[in-house]
């Protein structure tokens, strides 16, 4: 019998034979979690973590503001905003966007758009 998290991660290993990142355009990686979110730009090539954020920092705990939690669209969207900051300082500002296996839906989508916001290119 297949669970809900065998077939993310069939979808998840599908979609990553298609996305790499390298140095000028890193893989955005996403991570969902029932209470928190994460996000990595990550450079396939070196297999380095180039830049990222999630709810679970004390940083960015604070900017969630009123009513933003990482369970939820608002606190995905702070998240995909201080990203493409961190980002851009680094003078990045395209990416390839790997959704994890998870739906392009909710969350995982208000990082990308929070993140196209913020100056980043898909």
């Amino acid at each position: 019998m297949e669970t809900k998290k065998d077939r993310r991660e069939r979808i998840r290993l599908r979609l990553r034979k298609k996305l790499a990142g390298d140095a000028s355009r890193p893989r955005l990686a996403v991570f969902r979690s029932v209470a928190h979110i994460y996000v990595q730009a990550i450079d396939d090539a070196t297999g380095t973590t180039v830049a990222s954020a999630s709810t679970t920092e004390p940083a960015i705990k604070g900017q969630l503001g009123d009513g933003g939690r990482g369970s939820n669209v608002k606190g995905a969207a702070a998240v995909g905003r201080i990203l493409a900051e961190r980002l851009k300082d680094k003078g990045i500002t395209r990416v390839v966007f790997d959704r994890g296996g998870f739906l392009y839906h909710g969350r995982v989508r208000a990082v990308a758009d929070a993140a196209r916001e913020a100056g980043l290119e898909f």
